[in-house]
């Protein structure tokens, strides 16, 4: 069981230059911001931009809860169920991904990416919330926007957020094992390994996304246009500055190491 913890920064009332860092100046503890409640394998904690204040956490097995932003809740809601689509047969399998339309207040639109079986395959899903209900989804909603094959059950990626730009950006593996033996990496050819950058807006079940024109591969033959940047093992999160708009990704290392990049747009990071 996960407790939510939110990272306090008790005292830190001096500017910090680099080169001259002193951790006796800044103390950091530990809070639960929730601490009534309890969930199994969190995966996600988001905030949608609407009117009713509430926080959804995504759990591995499929479960989606809502619950009132306040540090006193002591009960939350299940908002969607989709345990019987979700795959966990693997330790990096299951719900891997939540992002909620730029438009959530008034389309009731979110995305999901999840891992699915026969045939092993990552699945990104766009839901919406029962209308008149922002507490539960629809779950016969789902319109399937894109599934990527999976050779492996390990390196799933899993992370889904909006940019500044309003277009979608996925976080996909290499596709498993260790070593990436089928090169997927540097393969334009394949969204593997990859951030991949998409247009969901005004879409349908016939054409469920579109390509950015500004994509960095999409006139490059043999490659694939969703492609923003690759040469990823497993960008398991990534988030946007608010500020700046920048892009800040966690790649998940092999043995050795772990890499933080900031990722551009037709960047290769290996």
């Amino acid at each position: 069981l996960i407790s939510l913890c939110v990272i306090l920064i008790l005292a830190c009332n001096q500017e910090v230059g680099l080169g001259s860092f002193n951790e006796n100046r800044l103390q950091i503890s530990l809070e639960p911001a929730f601490p009534k409640l309890k969930f199994n394998n969190l995966t996600n904690l988001v905030q949608p931009d609407d009117q009713h204040d509430l926080i959804f956490v995504t759990e591995q097995s499929g479960l989606i809860h809502a619950f009132r932003n306040s540090a006193d809740v002591d009960t939350s809601t299940i908002f969607l169920d989709i345990r019987n689509r979700v795959s966990t047969k693997h330790n990096e399998e299951g719900l891997l991904g939540i992002a909620f339309d730029p438009l959530y207040a008034d389309n009731g639109e979110f995305y999901l990416y999840y891992s699915a079986s026969l045939p092993r395959r990552s699945v990104v899903s766009r839901f919406n919330a029962e209308p008149g209900n922002y507490m539960r989804a629809d779950p016969t909603s789902e319109v399937i926007i894109l599934e990527i094959p999976q050779p492996f059950g390990n390196h799933n990626g899993g992370q889904l957020a909006f940019g500044p730009d309003g277009y979608l950006y996925i976080g996909v593996g290499d596709g498993g094992s260790g070593g990436d033996p089928l090169a997927h990496g540097q393969n334009l050819g394949t969204i593997l390994g990859a951030v991949l950058r998409i247009g969901v807006d005004g879409t349908n079940h016939e054409k469920p996304y579109l390509i950015p024109k500004d994509n960095p591969f999409l006139d490059i033959d043999h490659a694939q246009g969703e492609i923003w940047a690759f040469g990823l093992r497993n960008p398991w999160r990534f988030s946007f500055d608010e500020k700046t708009g920048q892009l800040w990704l966690g790649d998940v290392g092999q043995n050795r190491s772990e890499e933080i990049n900031l990722i551009d747009k037709g960047g290769n990071y290996g």
